[in-house]
């Protein structure tokens, strides 16, 4: 999960175009602050759960940024409405994925010391 954090992290900084689209157009915030906000904070977090004195916390930031960033998430769905259906259908199989990795971060908040 650390890994993949600070994988996706990065992406926030190297391809940001990807991300701005995706944010809903009702947030009154600049879609590059959040793109790069949600990177650092991948980032972030994703080094912190790669240690062992910071998992705990890590964990518990994982499943807040999770829950946050699903509005994005639906709000994909929208933005893909005039893509070819493979994108659409990705787009609405990604929704309950976020549930396993909500999970996931709870459950390495539990058993970390």
């Amino acid at each position: 999960m650390g890994a993949g954090l600070i994988a996706s992290g990065i992406l926030h900084f190297v391809t940001p175009k990807g991300f701005d689209s995706i944010i809903p157009e009702e947030i009154p915030v600049s879609k590059r602050a959040l793109t790069y906000a949600s990177g650092v904070a991948e980032l972030a977090i994703g080094a912190g759960l790669l240690m062992p004195r910071t998992r705990r916390v890590s964990a518990l930031a994982a499943a807040a940024l999770f829950v946050a960033v699903f509005p994005a998430n639906v709000n994909t769905i929208r933005v893909f409405k005039d893509r070819p259906i493979g994108y659409r259908l990705a787009a609405i199989a990604r929704l309950p994925l976020q549930v396993p990795m909500i999970t996931s971060a709870v459950q390495v908040f539990r058993r970390s010391a």
